[in-house]
Order: C-alpha cells, then sequence, then structure tokens
C-alpha cells in the first residue's frame, strides 16, 4: 500500500512536534510525514525526537503560514506536490486586556491563525479537489466554540477558523474531501508557557484598575491551575489526531479532552447563550471557592485517568 502524504505545520515544539513524530512512527507505515516549520534553525528539538525517522518517514522543510511564497515552494518541493493529509497547526496565543493589546497584535494572530490555514488551503485544496480524495485536519481550540475570559483575539481567531470549516465542510463532501477539527483543551506545551509569559509582562496602565485587578488576581493567578488541573500533554493530541487520520470515516469535530467537555456543553443546552456565559460568571466571580475546589477535584480525576488513558488502536 502506498504511504499517505502528511504535511504538518508549525512542527518546531510542542503539539506539532509530538504530531510529526507519532505519525512518522505509526506502527504500520502508512504516513510519509513532511514536518514544516517557518525557522528551520529551530529544529534541533524534532531532529533529537525523530531519531531514526528522520530521512526515512520524517524530513524537515520550511514553510512559513504567513507567507504565500513559501508555502507555494514547500509545496512545490513534494513529489507531483501530493499532499493526501494537511495538518494545520502553526499558531499563535494573545491573553489580557484588549486595551493593553494593539490592533497590530490583534492582526497578527488572525494572520497566523486564521489566514494561515486559508493561504495553505488556497495552495493545496485545488489539488485535492482534482484528485477528489484528502483530508484536511485543523488543530482548532475549545475556545473556538466557547469563548474564555481575557482569550478575546484567540478566541475570535478560532471562532473564524471554526465557521469558515464549518462552510467549507459542505462543499468538500461533494469532492469527497474530509475535514477534521481537532479541539484540544488547555495543552502543557512551551506554547502556552510563552503565552504565559507575555501576558505577565502586560502594561495594565491603559486598562481601569478593576480590569487590571480582574486580570492579575483572578485569571493570571489561576492560569496555572487550569492547566495542571485540564491540561493535556502534546502526545495526548498526537495520539488523537493519530486515531483520526487513519479512520475510515473520521468526525468532523472531535473534542479531546473529556474533562473539558460539559463545559462546551454548556452552550449548546441553551440557544439563547446565557447559561454558559452566567455559569462561568458566578463560577469566578461569586463562587470562587468552588471553583478553586472543582480544579483540585479535576486534578485528581487527571492524575488518575493518565495511567488509563487509551485510544482504540485500529485493528490489525
Amino acid at each position: 500500500m502506498d504511504q499517505k502524504v502528511v504535511l504538518i505545520t508549525g512542527c518546531s515544539s510542542g503539539i506539532g512536534l509530538s504530531l510529526a513524530v507519532r505519525i512518522a512512527k505509526d506502527e504500520k507505515k502508512r504516513f510519509m510525514v513532511y514536518a514544516t516549520m517557518r525557522n528551520l534553525s529551530k529544529g534541533e528539538l524534532l531532529v533529537k525526537a525523530a531519531g531514526r525517522t528522520l530521512g526515512r518517514s520524517l524530513e524537515i522543510k520550511q514553510l512559513d503560514v504567513c507567507d504565500e511564497k513559501s508555502i507555494k515552494a514547500c509545496v512545490d518541493s513534494l513529489p507531483e506536490r501530493r499532499v493526501d493529509i494537511l495538518i494545520s497547526n502553526a499558531g499563535m496565543g494573545l491573553i489580557g486586556p484588549i486595551e493593553c493589546q494593539t490592533i497590530e497584535e490583534m492582526k497578527t494572530v488572525m494572520d497566523t491563525n486564521f489566514f494561515g490555514l486559508v493561504r495553505l488551503l488556497k495552495e493545496i485544496l485545488p489539488d485535492m479537489k482534482a484528485r477528489k480524495s484528502g483530508h484536511i485536519v485543523v488543530i482548532s481550540s475549545v475556545m473556538g466554540i466557547q469563548g474564555i475570559l481575557f482569550n478575546d483575539i484567540y478566541a475570535a481567531s478560532k471562532f473564524a477558523v471554526e465557521g469558515f470549516c464549518e462552510s467549507l465542510a459542505i462543499q468538500a463532501l461533494r469532492f469527497n474531501l474530509k475535514i477534521s477539527l481537532i479541539e484540544p483543551g488547555p495543552v502543557v506545551t512551551e506554547f502556552e508557557h510563552k503565552v504565559y509569559e507575555e501576558g505577565m509582562k502586560t502594561d495594565l496602565s491603559k486598562v481601569d484598575k478593576l480590569t487590571a485587578d480582574l486580570f492579575t488576581n483572578i485569571y493570571l493567578k489561576n492560569y496555572n491551575q487550569i492547566f495542571s488541573s485540564l491540561g493535556q500533554t502534546p502526545e495526548d493530541i498526537a495520539e488523537h489526531t493519530h486515531k483520526i487520520i487513519t479512520m475510515d470515516n473520521p468526525p468532523f469535530r472531535h473534542q479531546t479532552n473529556t474533562l473539558y467537555t460539559p463545559m462546551t456543553t454548556l452552550k449548546y443546552a441553551d440557544p439563547h447563550g446565557d447559561l454558559p456565559i452566567d455559569i462561568f460568571y458566578k463560577m469566578v466571580f461569586e463562587h470562587d471557592k468552588v471553583f478553586n475546589a472543582s480544579l483540585n477535584f479535576l486534578k485528581l480525576l487527571r492524575w488518575r485517568s493518565r495511567k488509563s488513558f487509551t485510544l482504540d488502536k485500529p485493528q490489525s
């Protein structure tokens, strides 16, 4: 059986790195992975993690999702320009009050997280349509479903991704193409650490005292606890994604974190949209002790579940 060509973006660290390594080490050798990154000088971690797959089932290439010429050059370098599975993973985060963020910073997030995907598809989608074969996998977020305090712009970028893919999926069916949105909750990576560090440096002089206090003493104060309670590893996300790309009929949406699912389900429980906003408000501002106790309980559940966390593997 011919190997499927998998192109992955944002592979220098975190989820992208784990995705590239997991898929390249597929037990049945079903995939040839082209792991891409904007800056090849940051490929050392991937080279080390790839081990013996490097040069066999994994190759590293340069690709900047914000540069159309870079995308075209990468795709042109592939045998017959063929991409069977595109995994759009490259992204960036931004936290804090919008009064403290510039429009340019916001545009950069949208340009990477949303238009980066659009640029990729403008280059790759026509060939998939012509072959009437292909799988587009997007590493989205639960924040593409449910907005979170002080993640306004990041959530907006993921909402844009979700709406774009939901619209495109209808057309894709006509061409026998598959689209899957992978929706993690918190994931413990260097990416998240950098977002937190940047958030700590936020100049709050442009915002009112109450908002500054909410960001510093509620959001940032609980940030690490939320990740330690609910956070998955990049390897968890890679395992879920590997499962999705090996399924005959993959789902359009797939949430990776069962502990987080009840929170996103609130949105579908009330068509008016008031329920999730009201509950989140009360959790954060009126029942903070219950909120913290809940996080500690979830941390215990996460610790207990790590040993038993498995995904059914495809039958041999």
